[in-house]
């Protein structure tokens, strides 16, 4: 099967799968005295769902776009990578770091006053464990198994330029319900509701900007640590300028953004500057241990 096809395949079964499956998964949880979860919009289980079939799919993909061992995605013993780890969170970091500092200094946003001591830990926490769960998963699938799938067999720039853009296109979908009960067939009926054209740009190009940009940092190393780093960076200040800032009243969110930040124009403006500061780091490729 060419890679190409078993790419389009896997995107159809998470998609099309997903929407299947969550009825199913919400018809499950109502099984369980959890009311905060059992309570949850229904779009939360399609989310779940996606994410269920994605990382069921991750293995299968591997094997069909070539990759033999866990070096060939990027999975290399972490014996002398953690400086390249660390660069890559730093850098996150510090990018949207900054349009955190320009929205609070332009008044944008504020930090929310109700929010106290255990809700800041609390957030703290939630947003580390959201950072290594997002950075190392999202970085398998879409630099190791796609990305890195895809350059097997096209020019390794229209291989980036794939891949960031289903990047983009996953990372698209917007909150949205639908009224009345859950039927077998609600997951299909809410599917086409989830991708708002209205916000196509910036939001798709920021998207896009950051896909390219970790699989930059893929290519340049030869291995994930440096792209996990800067993921799980950019999704640390993300939960933590979601969870204890609220925007300001008449916010122009096409240029500001939202709590996502790169659904702006400052947000696609931190991550050009952050593509040019990132041409010039010393991050040549080393020989690798096999796993």
């Amino acid at each position: 099967m060419r890679p190409i096809s078993a790419l389009v395949i896997y995107l159809f079964a998470v998609f099309i799968g997903g929407a299947l499956l969550a009825p199913w998964l919400w018809h499950l949880v109502q099984l369980f005295p959890f009311p905060k979860i059992a309570h949850a919009p229904f779009h939360r289980f399609l989310d779940r769902a996606f994410l269920i079939l994605a990382l069921a799919g991750i293995w299968p993909v591997f094997h069909v776009l070539g990759a033999v061992s866990c070096r060939e995605i990027g999975l290399v013993p972490p014996y002398g990578q953690m400086k390249r780890l660390l660069g890559g969170l730093l850098m996150g970091f510090f990018s949207l770091a900054l349009v955190v500092l320009i929205e609070i200094a332009a008044g944008r946003r504020t930090f929310n006053q109700h929010a106290g001591p255990h809700q800041v830990v609390a957030a703290i926490f939630a947003a580390l464990a959201a950072a290594a769960m997002v950075g190392i998963l999202e970085e398998i699938l879409f630099r190791g198994a796609i990305f890195g799938g895809l350059q097997r067999v096209l020019y390794w720039p229209v291989a980036l330029g794939i891949s960031s853009v289903i990047y983009a296109f996953v990372h698209f979908l917007r909150a949205a319900d639908l009224p009345g009960g859950i039927t077998w067939d609600s997951g299909l009926i809410l599917l086409p509701h989830l991708f708002d054209l209205h916000a196509f740009i910036p939001a798709f190009l920021g998207l896009t900007l950051a896909g390219i940009l970790l699989g930059l940092a893929y290519h340049r190393t030869g291995n994930l640590y440096f792209s996990i780093g800067m993921h799980g960076g950019w999704v640390f200040v993300l939960k933590l300028f979601g969870a204890l800032t609220v925007p300001s009243p008449g916010i122009a969110v096409t240029f500001w953004g939202s709590s996502k930040m790169v659904d702006g124009w400052l947000g696609f403006l931190a991550l050009l500057l952050t593509l040019v500061v990132f041409k010039f780091l010393p991050l040549e490729k080393r020989p690798a241990y096999v796993i």
